[in-house]
């Protein structure tokens, strides 16, 4: 597993963050234990606050990681 920090600015930005997760065959998780959202769920997203950076988790690995990464690029941040 890893995780990341995203930001998600606006619903412009949390349409396209799951239509990339849609596209992923492995799992990825928005927030912490016990409250992780499955991020391929728009309704999931949100209920989650905008207001601060969100810890994205993913079982993905390999070439695959990287595509999705490369993918929502401009969502990651490092705070």
């Amino acid at each position: 597993m890893t995780t990341h920090t995203i930001r998600l600015k606006s619903i412009h930005d949390v349409k396209s963050f799951v239509a990339a997760c849609t596209g992923c065959e492995f799992e990825i998780f928005l927030g912490t234990a016990p409250n992780e959202i499955n991020a391929k769920s728009i309704m999931g997203l949100f209920s989650l606050d905008f207001n601060s950076p969100i810890l994205m988790t993913t079982t993905g690995e390999g070439a695959a990681l990287e595509a999705f990464l490369a993918e929502i690029a401009v969502y990651l941040t490092e705070e």
